[in-house]
Formats: C-alpha cells, sequence, structure tokens
C-alpha cells in the first residue's frame, strides 16, 4: 500500500519539530531548532514531505541534494508518529517515488544507526541496499556515532516499480 505525501512548507515547521522530539527520537533521529528548518526551507537543496491522516501529521521526510549536480541524494531524516506500524517503510517508499519522478538522482542514499534495526528493516522493505558502515560519521550531542550506509539506485528502483 503506497501512501501519499505532500510538499511541506515553513507553517509545518512547529509539526515538525514536535515530531523530531518524540521520546527518544533525540538519539535516533536527529533535531533542529526552528531556525535551522526555516534555513532548510529557503534552500532549494533541500524538500520536506509531510504525511497526514484527518488532517493529523503522521510523519516526515527530510531530502536533502534535490536536484544535486552528481544526481546524489540523501534522505537525511525520517520521523513518524507511532513507530512499529510500517509507516515509516510507506514514507520512504513515496519519497523515493517522489525524488526519481521530480528529480535526475541517479542514486539516493540513507543513514542510519546500526542498532536501529526497525529503521534498516524499514529502509530495506522500501529498496535499499546496505553498504557498510561509516565510522564516526554521525555527530549527535557532542559524540561521533558509527552510521550504516544503504542505497538504492535509480535502475534498481525502476526495476522495483515496472508494471
Amino acid at each position: 500500500m503506497t501512501l501519499d505525501l505532500r510538499p511541506a512548507t515553513a507553517a509545518d515547521i512547529p509539526a515538525i519539530m514536535r515530531l523530531e522530539r518524540l521520546p527518544g527520537y533525540e538519539k535516533l533521529v536527529g533535531r533542529w531548532d526552528e531556525s535551522q528548518h526555516q534555513e532548510a526551507f529557503r534552500d532549494p537543496a533541500y524538500r520536506y514531505f509531510l504525511a497526514e491522516e484527518a488532517d493529523a501529521v503522521l510523519g516526515f521526510v527530510l531530502v536533502k541534494g534535490w536536484n544535486s549536480a552528481d544526481h546524489v541524494t540523501l534522505i537525511k531524516r525520517v520521523a513518524v508518529e507511532g513507530p512499529g506500524r510500517g509507516l515509516g517503510h510507506r514514507m520512504v517508499s513515496a519519497a523515493l517515488a517522489e525524488i526519481f519522478s521530480q528529480t535526475q538522482a541517479h542514486r539516493v542514499w540513507i543513514g542510519c544507526f546500526p542498532s536501529n534495526l526497525r529503521a534498516r528493516h524499514a529502509y530495506e522493505k522500501a529498496g535499499f541496499v546496505a553498504e557498510g558502515i561509516a565510522r564516526g560519521s554521525a555527530y549527535f550531542y557532542g559524540d561521533h556515532h558509527d552510521e550504516l550506509i544503504l542505497a538504492i539506485l535509480r535502475p534498481e528502483w525502476e526495476a522495483r516499480h515496472r508494471l
């Protein structure tokens, strides 16, 4: 089952910040203050997408490298209300559809902490392939952490979506 995402606007920053601040997410998702989100909304390299149901924001996806010259795009942040219901997989799949249909991206990558098996499963279900560990690449709260890098290439995504 696919999920429709809508492009977010700066008016959605409070909802985005609320999701980033759900219990436990400070060490898994990351969070920005309002000025960082405002700056990203002004930067054409970023795109935000929201998943909603009955006017309630259920999650968001933050993309970096939109229309990048090297055709490489990063899904920088994914946050969902009530994890464990398959929403993350559906949001990431919908974000991939937006990226591959609206840009010339050849590669889309995402990172997660190696211990975050729920995120890894969601990303692999969406078609990402684990490539390896980037040692010390994530900086959270004054500490460097390893990051599992996963990616999907346009030909792989297209093969999964042929009718």
